[in-house]
């Protein structure tokens, strides 16, 4: 029998595991694709968070409908702006067809808005507006918005509270990401309802970066200091989660009002158990279709509006 060299070993496997590896490791729910259709490709946050798990099905489905290919990647983490700036980088390298796009900074994603602009790519933004004063200032430029109204979010949640506490007691926030649009404007909506209700005391409001463990340290600390606290509100369903976990480890269970922001399947969960008590709904399945299917009719040649607005709803 014949030995194969080693030289002729080494170059198999690394052929091998070549073809196991194409393509970008961030990359998921890519597909084949199918020649001749137009590339349509999604960013996210993170993958490591329900919504926008709800948010890539629904883009998968309607890129189907419309016969597009799609790729959608994200970074490990919501907090990983630079990365996701990476990702866009080389999906502009690669020269997809269209750009869709939620963002993890919003004034951090303007450069690449414009390096698309420049590569005529359009782009469409969900769930995360772009900062408008710093895209004006930098000549850039969007096709469309699809997302929902943050502040009204946060002002259903904040009315919530307000009915539920009898307009009196301590409440608390966990916020998102510092200087993060969605966020902020969740936090601008709260802080409206509230603002109405003399006898409401925000008595700690502090980041937990949109994270589930951030959250239980966080309110953990924000418990211990202020042990008399009625009520919370998380700008996102994870930290609230987190929170839950904070307020059982207290011995505290079911006796703070707790209210999040996304509706995940788990947030609905704790409030049929009785753990939470409220969440803001934003159907991210149908902002990541519509998304899609607005970057199809662009590269058909089609018009779309500038603004394509996506229901909110309180779930209790």
């Amino acid at each position: 029998m014949k030995i194969p060299s080693v030289s002729l070993l080494l170059a198999t496997c690394v052929l091998v595991f070549s073809g196991c590896n194409r393509g970008d490791p961030a990359a998921v729910g890519t597909g084949a694709g199918v020649a001749g259709q137009p590339t349509v490709a999604l960013v996210v946050k993170t993958l490591n968070n329900p919504f926008f798990i709800e948010m890539q099905r629904g883009a998968e489905e309607a890129a189907k409908k419309a016969g597009v290919n799609l790729i959608v990647q994200a970074a490990d983490r919501e907090v990983d702006v630079e990365r996701q700036m990476q990702i866009i980088e080389n999906l502009i390298e690669r020269k997809v067809d269209a750009l869709c796009i939620a963002p993890s900074g919003s004034r951090e994603i303007v450069p690449v808005i414009v390096k698309a602009n420049r590569a005529n790519i359009p782009v469409l933004i969900v769930d995360t507006r772009a900062d408008e004063q710093a895209l004006a200032a930098a000549g850039g430029k969007i096709a469309t918005f699809i997302g929902s109204d943050n502040f009204d979010g946060g002002r259903l949640a904040g009315a919530f509270i307000v009915e539920k506490l009898g307009g009196k007691g301590n409440v608390a926030v966990l916020e998102g990401i510092a200087g993060h649009e969605t966020g902020d404007a969740r936090l601008r909506g709260f802080k409206e309802a509230v603002a109405k209700a003399p006898g409401i005391k925000v008595v700690a409001s502090q980041p937990a970066n949109w994270e589930r463990d951030q959250g239980y340290n966080v309110f953990q600390n924000i418990l211990q200091a202020n042990p008399s606290i009625d009520a919370l509100f998380a700008c996102n369903d994870l930290m609230a989660l987190g929170a839950v976990e904070a307020i059982g480890a207290a011995g505290k269970s079911g006796k703070i009002l707790v209210v999040g922001f996304d509706a995940q399947p788990e947030a609905r969960a704790a409030i049929q158990k009785g753990t939470m008590a409220a969440t803001v709904a934003q159907f991210p399945a149908r902002m990541g279709a519509i998304a899609v299917e607005n970057a199809a009719r662009l590269l058909r040649g089609e018009t779309i509006e500038t603004f394509s607005p996506v229901s909110i709803e309180l779930i209790k």
